[in-house]
């Protein structure tokens, strides 16, 4: 076999992947020529062996593939079939990578009357009587014979702290990013003892959503402490708003209508009664003139006098 290995200039590959033939009747025997396809290739094993792949037609093996090992002893030996299986191909539907059951619990599945032990060597936890940098454990691990046996080890205490952060009620969360303002500042927020003191505490308003539940500094909601509501009226109020109270404004009167003066009437004068005026000499005869139409401002004896003086210069 070492012969194979050192001197072997690709003759033996090529044998190997020329036993085609050999590879099918092999799978025939074995599965039956309804269940057997097209060859569709040869995956080498190592130098002295190769496998011959050849299409599976079986009912709910849809994409799974026959695989025909041959191998070779020597230059002069004859193929020999090493075994035939039935193998996934790369568009098989195969079942999901098997998970122990303990590690396929997830948070919410534990019930009433369940048991779920804890692991030996879990790294959440650690003996009580190791040193720890969490003052808050020391405190227990110094109870000699009445403490815990384990506390929170290190790893422990940022695994909960990373899935608290990233939580429902973590700052990320939508109801903490409408929130007013965050639990750090709120008086209904209690600090957990030692080193997550800092970042998480628990809520006590029976209010929110998240009473009784360890919150993140950086969560928050509509129920904070420091919140103050102005109250308004309910009944909309115009934004443009006239402020009266320094002058009084009132519409001037309107000016009354004049009434339009009637025409006046001509009045009828007795020739006879009618004084006669008395014209000089010298006078020079005027030309008969028709009066003006009388305007309204004009009065009665004015417009008696003038027709009285145009009728005499008439007559001279």
């Amino acid at each position: 076999m070492t012969l194979l290995l050192t001197l072997d200039d690709g003759s033996i590959q090529r044998k190997l992947a020329e036993a085609v033939d050999l590879a099918r009747a092999a799978v025939l025997e074995d599965a039956g020529a309804e269940q057997v396809g097209g060859h569709v290739g040869v995956d080498r094993e190592d130098a002295v062996s190769a496998s011959h792949l050849f299409e599976a037609i079986v009912t709910g093996y849809r994409g799974w593939r026959w695989s025909v090992t041959v191998a070779l002893a020597g230059e002069d030996e004859p193929i020999t079939v090493s075994e035939v299986v039935l193998i996934p191909g790369p568009d098989a539907r195969v079942a999901p990578a098997w998970v122990p059951w303990d590690r396929r619990v997830q948070a919410g599945d534990l019930g009433v009357g369940d048991i779920f032990p804890v692991e030996k060597d879990d790294p959440r936890l650690a003996p009580a009587y190791l040193e720890s940098d969490d003052p808050a454990v020391e405190a227990v691990a110094k109870e000699t014979g009445l403490g815990r046996v384990h506390v929170l080890s290190r790893h422990g205490r940022l695994d909960a702290a990373a899935r608290w952060h990233g939580g429902e009620f973590g700052p990320r969360s939508d109801m903490a990013r409408s929130a007013p303002d965050v639990c750090g500042s709120c008086g209904f927020f209690v600090s957990l003892a030692g080193s997550l003191s800092a970042a998480f505490g628990a809520c006590t308003n029976d209010i929110s959503p998240a009473d009784g539940h360890v919150v993140d500094v950086g969560y928050g909601c509509g129920a904070h402490s420091e919140i103050e509501v102005e109250v308004t009226s309910s009944v909309p109020v115009a934004e443009l708003v006239y402020d009266d109270s320094l002058m009084d404004f009132e519409p001037a009167p309107e000016a009354p209508a004049e009434p339009e003066p009637e025409p006046a009437e001509a009045t009828v004068v007795d020739e006879s009664e009618a004084p006669v005026a008395e014209v000089p000499e010298t006078a020079e005869v005027q030309p008969e003139v028709e009066p003006e139409a009388a305007e309204p401002e004009t009065d009665t004896e004015t417009v008696v006098a003038a027709q009285a003086e145009a009728e005499s210069a008439s007559e001279h």
